[in-house]
């Protein structure tokens, strides 16, 4: 049997939010990580003092705009980009 790919076409491709810099108000940035992640504070803590890391991925635009503009208002750098589309082997 023949392995077949199939790359979906979707109207909405996934973004990922990506923080940069958390700026001089780490905590905030790290409670404003926990809500959007779900993580412990300090889970959430770590992952923005080790930034640059990846908060949410392969969230719509949307929302992945908001939650860029909510780690920006606590100070933080926060970048949206688009997944990478996947590099399937030519049969």
């Amino acid at each position: 049997m023949a392995d077949a790919y199939f790359l979906l076409v979707c109207d909405d491709v996934p973004h990922d939010v990506v923080l940069t810099d958390p700026g001089t108000r780490p905590l905030d940035v790290a409670q404003v990580v926990r809500r959007l992640t779900g993580l412990s504070l300090w889970r959430s803590k770590v992952l923005a003092v080790r930034a640059p890391a990846v908060i949410l991925a392969g969230v719509s635009q949307e929302d992945a705009e908001a939650a860029a503009t909510a780690l920006r208002a606590a100070g933080a750098r926060a970048e949206v980009g688009q997944q990478p589309e996947p590099d399937f082997p030519k049969p």
